[in-house]
């Protein structure tokens, strides 16, 4: 439905002042801004989700694909649709720490997201990066995780930009169906 930008603002009782604006809400977002299950220290017992999330099933813990020293997980705050992550199994902070098999696996798991992305969803680019430490913006600092974050041209609108807001269009679970449909096999 085509929702004209030339009709009056609804009035809204109990948000304040009506204005031009229309709202989505997202009050999934808080559990993330609360810290909700966020770890409570740098150990793997200390309640850290990539330590949790290959104990799940590769549907209740988003698991796109699992490899032998690392596996693909969806991010359930995704900066746009098919935001993945390739995570070590085991509980390392820092890129260094990484032995060989587990940075030969965390590459190929990379370059296989890319692909599954781009034949899913017919992404246009990407930005693939590591946030190591607190202080360089990582919000799960003491287990390594790579994101791999698909864009298309023209993905930057006004929603982020002007509204401070994402629109994903897709379920997650559909998403992680989607993907691990077109994982590439080897």
């Amino acid at each position: 439905m085509l929702i004209s930008m030339m009709s009056e603002p609804e009035l809204q009782q109990g948000v304040g002042e009506p204005d031009g604006f229309r709202r989505l809400w997202t009050p999934h977002r808080m559990a993330y801004i609360q810290g909700e299950n966020k770890p409570t220290g740098p150990a793997p017992d200390d309640g850290c989700p990539f330590c949790s999330i290959p104990k799940l099933s590769d549907e209740d813990g988003l698991i796109v694909a699992r490899g032998s020293a690392v596996f693909a997980v969806l991010n359930l705050y995704p900066y746009n649709g098919g935001h993945l992550m390739v995570v070590p199994y085991r509980h390392v902070a820092d890129y260094t720490d990484l032995d060989e098999d587990e940075t030969a696996e965390l590459a190929v798991f990379t370059k296989h997201a890319m692909t599954a992305l781009r034949a899913a969803s017919g992404a246009h680019g990407f930005n693939i990066g590591m946030n190591q430490g607190a202080a360089a913006g990582a919000g799960i600092a003491a287990h390594l995780h790579q994101h791999v974050v698909p864009r298309w041209g023209g993905d930057t609108n006004f929603m982020p930009v002007v509204g401070h807001t994402k629109v994903l269009p897709q379920l997650l679970a559909d998403t992680r169906k989607m993907l691990a449909e077109v994982w590439p096999q080897g």
